[in-house]
């Protein structure tokens, strides 16, 4: 964890953009002491809310099969998956 006084974006923050960048870590902001923002490169938050996102999907369907919906075969997924795949490489010609 990496910890900075909010100062130090107005002052260094082509220094704070390369660690944020190097480290793959946020960086906090103190303000008077106390926390105040988190900052971090682009792709990594992308990355953690494509993660999240999935989370957050994964759990609704267990809800669902928990809830006792009906869910989908492994052929059933598998025919779907390969649809989508077919509709990208379609879409790329």
């Amino acid at each position: 964890m990496k910890i900075k006084p909010s100062a130090a974006i107005r002052k260094n923050y082509n220094e704070i953009a390369t660690l944020c960048k190097e480290s793959g870590e946020p960086v906090y902001l103190t303000k008077n002491g106390e926390g105040d923002l988190v900052i971090m490169d682009i792709g990594v938050f992308e990355k953690r809310e494509r993660m999240l996102n999935l989370r957050e999907q994964l759990v609704a369907v267990e809800e669902d099969r928990i809830n006792g919906k009906k869910g989908y075969s492994i052929d059933e997924a598998t025919s779907c998956m390969q649809k989508a795949v077919q509709e990208v490489l379609n879409d790329k010609s």
